[in-house]
């Protein structure tokens, strides 16, 4: 019981160090409301504006000492955790969660994986994970924790900690114990057939959690009416570490769907799949449009309104998967959590939207969008897509569950829904991914648009002759393949002009890929790579069920497959009936697998992948035994016979190395030391753009001096973080 023991102590000292914490931050800003700020930039005792865009309040020594509880809750969690992992490993049965998630003959890997198995010990992982997140955040943090907006936003982290440390002292305990345990049933098969379970749910969570910090950022500023401060920019860093966690998680997530469940998919819309793209989608948006407020003050309610929306659809996501209410292989058995959760979600939305309609007044942006045809407006955009398709993916996710609540009947949105609505989307994407990096900010003629994009739309066009050329149809897959040549020309472009920018700037020639910036158009290229993947797998996708004997060479879709028998391959952990599949000369293993004590057996495919395509198989029926999966496929199938189920697919390979892309690219932004030049603090002046300001830039601009300009633009990636106007302005160096 030791196990238990030590894990319960851990779990109650985080939630009454995260409680405390709260109470005393809280106790230290009613107590403390009006007093001089501090500079951001300094240190120092500061002078609020008017407007209430100076820094925040001295700090009380009450809420200096709240930062001390965040130690303190990272060493319960990391005590619970621990006890959890150890129970796990030594197969201490005698805690129920380890004994319905656990075997003797569960390999180490999974043994360790088994935390995140279940709903519990699902929880007990995004508290470890929040704890670390607010350990990290005090710390970064600590020389201006006298800033009410830090203060306001440790007190909304030590909130959320405390419910779900909360949820584990009660209805999600995850060392509830039980006498008398000799044996556990295992994990569930699923989750012990790939090792990639090992990564992509953390990840997974990383990125929820992550979002925890622009949401606690957005509360500060609302709560102190500090709107104009440069917090925004802190956020973007947090948002893009878990955008980027997020992102490899979910191509991590399909790559895992593809080998283990045995359907030869990578993405079914499923509910939970849905759960884990919202806050992502959100969170893209979120990442773009900051940085129109960050160069010209625009979009403040929009951006302080995706802080929000973004971890409140993480909350639904954690109660889609862990309330019962939805049927899912990716969603964990029902519980008693989905009406506390559905709360906080209420809570959530109800205090974010509240203080962004009290605040409202503050956050009117000084002018608008000078000109559609400039950077602004393209972002604007880009925002409108993404969140235009997050709620339409909201609707079919939750239109179910509304229906069988008002009618108690069921209805089912399937794929074709989503991706009736996706198609167009990804579409309109891959444009606005060709044409926005060649855009500047305010507006810019044709003429200077069409000479930095030549060169990329004729790469577009000569991609799409080919295709046909190779005998390529559908005009989808090539309006999408020619959109994506489009798309990674311009962003090949921008980053060659960015290379070279830096050796004319006498650094190394890898500051050119590093940056936010630079970083982004990694990103672009990641998503663009993906998107191709997608595209092949999707539009010439060839499915089989091919009968062989043994011995019998059958040719399908360009490729050759002989049956060469079937062999019993036995492991204390599992056992596998394989069939063994000659493909283009190489043998391939498709199996039955049962796992330890399972009841169920689950198909385990088989893959042939490459550069250019996959090989799919699948070990369908066997003749004689009865099928191997599923109703019988082939009546009357011969003894000594077997089903193969086969699926080529192109190009899924590109999914992988998309995603791979996208993580690199996330890094690279996030690497500290360059920041762009700021264009305008704000839009222009209304009388600027009624036409009684200034003249804007001329349509006729020289094109030499565009291609300066857009060098220069890319040189001043080159200041380091921290300095000149972007100090000033009280942003804390990286």
């Amino acid at each position: 019981m030791l196990n238990a023991s030590l894990g319960t102590i851990g779990v109650w000292l985080a939630f009454i160090a995260s409680l405390t914490g709260a109470v005393v931050i809280l106790v230290g800003l009613v107590r403390q409301r009006g007093t001089p700020a501090v500079s951001l930039a300094s240190g120092t005792p500061a002078v609020s504006s008017a407007d209430g865009s100076g820094a925040g309040s001295a700090a009380p020594t009450g809420a200096l000492d709240g930062r001390l509880l965040a130690p303190v809750m990272l060493v319960g969690a990391v005590l619970a955790t621990v006890a959890m992992e150890h129970a796990l490993v030594t197969h201490d049965f005698n805690i129920v969660f380890v004994a319905e998630n656990n075997s003797k003959v569960t390999p180490l890997l999974y043994s360790l994986t088994g935390l995140w198995s279940a709903l519990a010990g699902s929880i007990l992982l995004w508290g470890f994970i929040l704890s670390v997140v607010t350990a990290v955040f005090v710390w970064r943090y600590r020389r201006l924790f006298a800033d009410a907006v830090i203060r306001w936003a440790t007190l909304v982290l030590y909130v959320v900690a405390a419910f779900f440390f909360g949820m584990m002292v009660g209805p999600a305990n995850p060392f509830v114990t039980t006498p008398n345990v000799t044996a556990g049933l295992g994990p569930n098969s699923l989750l012990q057939d790939n090792p990639l379970v090992a990564i992509h749910p953390p990840l997974l969570y990383i990125g929820f959690v992550g979002f925890t910090v622009p949401f606690a950022f957005a509360i500060g500023m609302l709560a102190t009416g500090r709107i104009s401060d440069r917090w925004q920019i802190e956020c973007r860093r947090w948002t893009l570490f878990s955008f980027t966690s997020l992102s490899v998680g979910i191509v991590l997530g399909a790559w895992w769907s593809y080998q283990v469940l045995g359907w030869g998919g990578f993405w079914g819309w499923d509910p939970v799949e849905n759960a884990a793209l919202l806050p992502w989608l959100c969170g893209t948006a979120y990442l773009h449009s900051v940085l129109v407020q960050e160069r010209r003050g625009l979009m403040r309610v929009w951006n302080l309104s995706l802080s929000v929306a973004t971890f409140a659809l993480t909350i639904l996501g954690t109660f889609l998967t862990r309330s019962g209410v939805i049927n899912s292989v990716h969603a964990f058995s029902e519980s008693t959590l989905g009406p506390i959760l559905i709360s906080f979600f209420f809570v959530v939305v109800i205090v974010g939207f509240g203080l962004i309609a009290w605040r409202g007044d503050r956050l009117r942006s000084p002018g608008g969008i000078d000109a559609p045809l400039g950077r602004e407006g393209a972002f604007l955009l880009n925002n409108l897509l993404f969140v235009g398709f997050a709620f339409v993916v909201l609707l079919g996710t939750l239109y179910p569950l509304l229906y069988e609540a008002v009618t108690q009947q069921q209805v089912n949105v399937g794929a074709p829904f989503f991706n009736t609505i996706a198609i167009p989307f990804g579409l309109s994407l891959l444009f606005l991914m060709a044409v926005a990096p060649a855009l500047s900010w305010r507006k810019i003629s044709g003429t200077i648009l069409w000479h930095r994009l030549a060169i990329p739309a004729w790469t577009g066009v000569l991609t799409v002759v080919l295709c046909v050329i190779f005998g390529l149809r559908g005009f989808a897959p090539l309006v999408g393949f020619g959109l994506g040549a489009f798309a990674a020309a311009t962003a090949v472009r921008a980053l060659v002009l960015s290379v070279r920018a830096t050796r004319g700037h006498h650094v190394g020639w890898w500051r050119g890929l590093v940056g936010r910036t630079n970083g982004g158009m990694v990103v672009h290229l990641g998503v663009i790579v993906l998107a191709v993947g997608v595209i092949a797998a999707t539009a010439y996708r060839q499915q089989a069920e091919l009968t062989l004997r043994q011995g019998q060479t059958v040719r399908y879709d360009g490729h050759s497959f002989e049956f060469l028998g079937l062999k019993t391959v036995v492991i204390p952990s599992k056992t596998s009936d394989e069939a063994l599949v000659k493909v283009d000369g190489g043998v391939f293993t498709p199996a039955t697998t049962n796992f330890g004590g399972a009841l169920a057996t689950v198909g385990t495919p088989a893959i042939d992948s490459g550069a250019f395509g996959d090989v799919y198989l699948t070990f369908d029926e066997v003749g004689g035994l009865g099928t191997t999966s599923g109703g019988a496929l082939v009546p009357n199938l011969p003894a000594g016979s077997v089903v193969i189920g086969v699926v080529i697919e192109p190009l899924v390979a590109w999914l992988w190395t998309g995603g791979l892309l996208v993580g690199l690219g996330g890094l690279l932004a996030l690497a500290p030391g360059s920041r762009r030049r700021a264009t305008d603090p704000v839009s222009a002046p209304s009388a600027m753009v009624a036409g009684n300001g200034p003249a804007p830039e001329s349509e006729t601009e020289p094109e030499s001096k565009d291609e300066g300009e857009e060098v220069d633009e890319r040189r001043a990636d080159l200041t380091p973080v921290g300095s000149g106007a972007a100090a000033e302005r009280g942003a804390p160096s990286a």
